[in-house]
């Protein structure tokens, strides 16, 4: 007999779950046999990320899928998502850089989809996730941030969006276990402050915009002004936004 959901809500809630309710009722759903579901919610209270567990995430209204050893797209990012479609609503080449599943890059392609998408991550875990998700809809590269692109798109990128990793180095021990033990250090540890991973996005993005593009990275609150700062020194005009519903934080730079 398949554990029922009260079960399942006791099992999540006593693993320290705070919305087990809701978990429980995504496992339910999403397990096609009991001993699947009991599997799942096993995995599930020992700690793993919920998304890796069901095999998917929400974003922007779509299902990305995810797998062990990807990093899990935030909510947040979904601003990401929505400021980059407000700079460039019919920008015809789109890169997300740093791309992970291909979130952004999925949800970008949704909205624009006469855009040419390209998305690059240096994980081949990553890029593989992101091949199924981006499918026909765009082409995913494997490299160094835009050692990964072909050469043929400087100058021509309308959207360049870097969801770059801005977790100092220091407090990677501070993430929850969920981010910490189980998605990739490479998506979170972005150096001594956070940036630096950011300082050679945005030296290098003038020469792949396009006039009139843009580059857009998430930060977080206390990082905001600096972001700005490197931007502006890149050579970029820097607008920094915030979104009070997300928590989010998003420092956009236009090509002058």
């Amino acid at each position: 007999m398949p554990p029922s959901y009260s079960q399942v809500v006791t099992t999540l809630r006593s693993a320290g779950c705070v919305f087990a309710e809701d978990e429980a009722r995504l496992l339910l759903s999403t397990a096609r046999t009991p001993a699947e579901l009991a599997a799942m919610v096993d995995r599930r209270a020992a700690g793993r990320p919920l998304e890796h567990v069901l095999g998917w995430a929400g974003f922007s209204g779509l299902r990305i899928a995810v797998e062990p050893g990807v990093f899990v797209p935030r909510r947040r990012t979904e601003f990401l998502v929505r400021r980059a479609l407000a700079l460039a609503p019919a920008a015809p080449v789109v890169v997300d850089l740093c791309c992970g599943s291909g979130a952004v890059g999925a949800a970008l392609a949704a909205s624009l989809p006469g855009a040419e998408l390209h998305a690059a991550d240096i994980d081949p875990v990553a890029v593989r996730c992101a091949r199924r998700n981006l499918g026909v809809r765009g082409r995913v590269h494997r490299g160094d941030l835009f050692e990964a692109l072909p050469g043929g798109l400087r100058g021509r990128v309308g959207v360049l969006a870097a969801n770059v990793p801005y977790v100092p180095t220091g407090e990677v021990g501070l993430l929850p276990p969920e981010a910490r033990d189980h998605e990739p250090l490479v998506a979170l540890d972005g150096g001594g402050d956070g940036l630096d991973v950011l300082r050679r996005v945005a030296a290098e993005a003038p020469r792949w915009l396009a006039p009139g593009g843009g580059l857009l990275v998430e930060t977080s609150e206390r990082q905001a002004d600096l972001a700005v700062g490197i931007f502006a020194d890149a050579g970029l005009t820097p607008r920094h936004e915030v979104s009070e519903e997300l928590c989010a934080n998003v420092v956009t730079g236009v090509r002058r």
